[in-house]
């Protein structure tokens, strides 16, 4: 559906996006892949229609005031909008969508790298053989912990939630969880839903974060919450780095009351994680690959302009959040 709308596209997108929005609408696009400033997102989205961004750009209250009349929607490329004042948007009459179910695969399989990782002690392992500091092997050379068979529990049982409790079943592991409102059965496949994350936490082996940044998420893995895991549990997060008090499991990491943790989110990222995190042998960390294959980043892109494709044409996106 070729238009003469003009599109600002706040980062470098995969070719065959770009080509796509190349094809169909008139764009401003990044070729150098800048992150913007406030100022220059206002500056970039001036003549503008929509625009397209990622969860790298704030568009906070202020930002958005500050955008012209002509902007009709903001498309995120990504799942998360806490990056976006939605309240902001609507009383500017902007619509905002995401991109949901394309990337849940792809994020769920990190969540299972992340805990095999942290229990096999692959980061140490990595570091060992690259730094040519591999000498000689013995029975208990490298020893971590084994996943089969153990509990596998998830706050927050949404796509990415549901798929990463099924790809660990595949290690025969029993899956609880805890989510704003239980499941039906076929849902659950199986899944113990517990009313409270105090309850799951008791039984979590490995704890799988999944829920979404919020204002009542935030900072939700304390040290009080940390305090009711199992000895020597697993932490995973493939969420946001904002559900995670730092501190808290840093502590929990030193102490080994957490035997490890697998991080593909930080706060801060990416430049300013809380920096004790590289000083720790039991942490495997990943610069936020959830979403980072070749048919997920072109799923997203083509999902984020069918909802600009939908508005365009005097329709409803299918996406919408504000």
């Amino acid at each position: 559906m070729p238009t003469d709308s003009r599109i600002f596209v706040t980062r470098k997108l995969p070719d065959n996006v770009e080509a796509r929005l190349a094809r169909d609408y008139d764009c401003n696009f990044n070729p150098e892949d800048k992150l913007y400033s406030s100022a220059e997102l206002v500056d970039g989205a001036q003549g503008c229609d929509a625009i397209l961004c990622c969860h790298t750009e704030q568009f906070n209250a202020d930002v958005i005031n500050q955008l012209p009349s002509t902007i009709k929607a903001i498309a995120n490329f990504s799942v998360g909008v806490d990056h976006c004042d939605l309240s902001a948007a609507k009383g500017k009459g902007i619509i905002v969508t995401n991109t949901p179910d394309v990337l849940s695969d792809a994020t769920a399989e990190i969540a299972i790298l992340c805990m095999l990782g942290a229990a096999r002690r692959a980061g140490e392992g990595l570091k060992m053989v690259s730094q040519n500091q591999w000498h000689d092997w013995n029975p208990t050379f490298m020893l971590g912990k084994q996943v089969t068979g153990k509990r596998f529990a998830v706050i927050g049982m949404g796509r990415v939630g549901q798929i990463a409790a099924r790809r660990a079943k595949g290690f025969d592991m029993q899956v609880h969880y805890h989510n704003r409102r239980r499941l039906d059965a076929d849902a659950e496949n199986g899944a113990i839903y517990h009313d409270s994350v105090e309850s799951l936490l008791a039984v979590a082996d490995v704890l799988s974060l999944h829920c979404p940044a919020t204002p009542e998420s935030s900072g939700l893995l304390n040290a009080e919450k940390i305090a009711l895991l199992p000895e020597g549990a697993i932490v995973v997060n493939t969420a946001r780095g904002a559900v995670v008090d730092d501190d808290a499991l840093i502590s929990a990491l030193k102490s080994e009351k957490v035997y490890a943790a697998g991080l593909d989110v930080f706060n801060g990222e990416p430049s300013h994680i809380h920096p004790e995190y590289r000083d720790l042998s039991n942490v495997f960390l990943l610069p936020h690959l959830g979403s980072a294959t070749i048919e997920t980043r072109d799923a997203m892109g083509y999902r984020a302009l069918d909802n600009l494709d939908a508005i365009f044409s005097g329709g409803e996106p299918q996406d919408r959040v504000a």
